[in-house]
């Protein structure tokens, strides 16, 4: 990849949700964020990692939020909201713009590991800014605008026995 020096900082956040979904319906697996956060990183300097992640009071989440601090990841939970109508959402998108635009006075590359396309226009921001942007998600889940929109796009497909556990 180009314009990557060691001496950059960066800044890595990662939707699990939107990781943890695309692992399951493409290969039946999970993500290995130790394997992630190597990848993205590189011999760069990391300055902050976070995953944001949902509380569906599921019994093995607490092991995988403990597992994602234990790797190096600080963990934003957010609990489902259910409607009155039974539908659930539990959305971090804002959050991790919020973040990202916060982050970017303290890094040079900000890692956005989703395949969400509403990013797109965050990384249209992040380059205004003079920070550069890479996404790095599942190429079959990723909105074009979003690798069109990135400095530079890691498809985590290229290297699944990389990424998932």
């Amino acid at each position: 990849m180009e314009n990557v020096h060691p001496g950059q900082r960066v800044a890595v956040l990662a939707d699990a949700q939107n990781l943890y979904h695309t692992a399951q319906s493409l290969y039946s697996r999970n993500i290995d964020y130790a394997a992630l956060l190597e990848a993205v990183v590189r011999d760069r300097q990391l300055t902050r990692a976070i995953a944001y992640v949902v509380r569906a009071d599921s019994p093995e989440e607490e092991s995988f939020f403990d597992a994602l601090v234990d790797i190096g990841f600080e963990t934003r939970i957010k609990e489902i909201k259910t409607f009155g109508d039974g539908s659930q959402k539990a959305d971090w998108d804002v959050g991790m713009s919020l973040d990202a635009v916060t982050l970017a006075s303290h890094a040079d590359t900000v890692v956005l590991c989703t395949g969400d396309g509403d990013f797109s226009r965050l990384c249209s921001h992040l380059r205004h800014e003079g920070v550069r942007s890479e996404v790095c998600a599942f190429e079959e889940s990723t909105a074009g605008e979003l690798v069109d929109a990135a400095d530079a796009f890691v498809n985590m497909s290229d290297d699944v026995e990389r990424f998932l556990l």
